[in-house]
């Protein structure tokens, strides 16, 4: 891509560039994060978004079966021998008219991207072909990244799926779910349990990466956040070019958020479209350092003159508190959410909005999304709690539409499904009582039935 394309860091009063092949998680100059981008008036841009539908009838080019890779003319930082897949993006958009009326939409009005399909389960594969693209272009040996559970598990995948890397995985003691953990291990990652929660895997990953020379594969690196960018894309596609009211997706760590915000201020730009969907990003109550920061704090992107102050004020009163995330949403489960500011970004662009919802709220839209046929691990339901506050709150009309990103598959996390559905309201409650759940409004629990015909019968007849 040659000069095409580089490294920009997003602090305009610094906006120092960089050389699209250097390994950096962060601007040497002033510390701020880095964006991927692109001279777009010299490279090949389609006239219209409905080119891409054209990469469907050559599905046996791995770019083009690629759900990030046959928008490639929209992620163009590597030439196509440079780029790395293992088939990332075979997701769907379902309209969803059963779980509508639940959300306080009328039909036809509510769709659930469901990435829980990717080949890890989760939207991290979307990410994880740009960062292992861009490994592979600058020769690294060794990635690695700190995880709640979904990047570690997508990052092992690639590793062992590519054979290009080596994966080592930092994550908290006791702090990632079992079907997570059994992904990493699986695949053959180096998983190193650290005495601590995500902020302090984040940390020390960082450190480990500077010493070592290792790879960052998390969303500090902008060349994933280029991947996640593919999910927009999706959407588009699946409502035929014509963009949503709505996107509602998890916050955790923000790049999501970040990625879709970037797609959306390229494509306006590019006049690939006219319409800018809101975001909206949805904490738990739980971890909810965006909403206090934005919604108690009053801060803003402010043209990207972020008010560090404000940040640094926030962060030193939680640690004095010694607040630590603590939610049933395990994959949103962080305190100091890396893309912060890219996060502004979105929000500023897209006229968008950040709320909070409660591991009940969570759990209960959880259950309801299982009632219409996908399944969805805890973090991914935030989105639709979201999308019902939203609506209660009168900011999300009846009729507009709505898109809610279901980031993860339903055994990401079968531990809370199973409590949920399983257990009595006094076993519910002080199971979970850390996360303040006190009953299963949508439980579906085991009928128990003696091993004879009649009983099952009885069993089945019960309401």
């Amino acid at each position: 891509m040659g000069d095409h394309a580089y490294q920009q860091c997003i602090n305009p009063q610094c906006a120092a560039t960089f050389d699209l092949r250097d390994v950096l998680s962060e601007c040497p100059t002033c510390g701020n994060l880095l964006d991927a981008q692109y001279d777009w008036d010299r490279m090949p841009v389609p006239d219209s978004l409905s080119f891409f539908e054209s990469r469907w009838a050559s599905r046996r080019h791995p770019l083009d079966f690629s759900g990030v890779w046959r928008f490639r003319e929209l992620i163009p930082f590597a030439a196509e021998d440079e780029i790395l897949t293992i088939g990332e993006g075979q997701t769907m958009l379902k309209r969803s008219d059963k779980l509508a009326p639940y959300v306080g939409l009328k039909p036809g009005s509510l769709f659930l991207q469901y990435e829980g399909l990717n080949l890890s389960g989760s939207f991290k594969d979307n990410g994880m072909t740009g960062a292992f693209t861009h490994a592979k272009m600058v020769g690294a040996k060794t990635a690695a990244c700190a995880s709640t559970g979904n990047t570690s598990a997508s990052l092992a995948c690639f590793a062992a799926a590519s054979g290009l890397l080596d994966a080592v995985i930092f994550v908290g003691s006791g702090k990632i779910a079992y079907g997570k953990l059994s992904q990493a291990l699986d695949y053959g990652g180096k998983t190193i349990q650290i005495d601590g929660d995500f902020d302090d895997a984040m940390a020390r990953v960082q450190e480990a990466c500077k010493e070592t020379g290792m790879y960052l594969m998390n969303s500090l690196n902008p060349f994933r956040l280029e991947g996640q960018k593919a999910i927009m894309f999706r959407v588009l596609e699946g409502l035929g070019w014509d963009p949503p009211d709505w996107v509602i997706c998890p916050g955790g760590n923000l790049g999501n958020s970040s990625a879709f915000g970037k797609a959306f201020i390229e494509l306006h730009r590019l006049g690939l479209i006219t319409k800018i969907p809101r975001i909206a990003i949805i904490n738990s109550t739980g971890a909810d350092t965006l909403t206090r920061i934005v919604n108690d704090h009053g801060l803003t992107w402010n043209d990207g003159h972020v008010d560090d102050t404000v940040i640094d004020n926030f962060f030193t009163l939680m640690d004095e508190q010694n607040r630590r995330a603590k939610t049933i949403a395990s994959a949103i489960e962080i305190n100091r959410p890396v893309n912060l500011k890219k996060a502004l970004r979105t929000l500023d662009f897209t006229d968008g909005v950040v709320r909070a919802v409660s591991d009940q709220d969570i759990l209960d839209a959880k259950a309801m999304v299982g009632r219409c046929g996908i399944g969805c691990e805890p973090a991914s339901a935030a989105s639709v709690a979201g999308a019902k506050l939203l609506r209660l709150e009168d900011v999300i009309g009846p009729d507009e539409r709505v898109v809610c990103i279901l980031t993860g598959h339903q055994l990401k996390d079968p531990n809370a499904t199973v409590h949920y559905h399983s257990l009595p309201p006094e076993e519910l409650a002080k199971k979970m009582t850390d996360y303040q759940i006190q009953v299963a409004t949508h439980q579906n629990r085991p009928i128990p039935a003696t091993n004879d015909l009649d009983s099952i019968l009885k069993a089945i007849e019960e309401k």
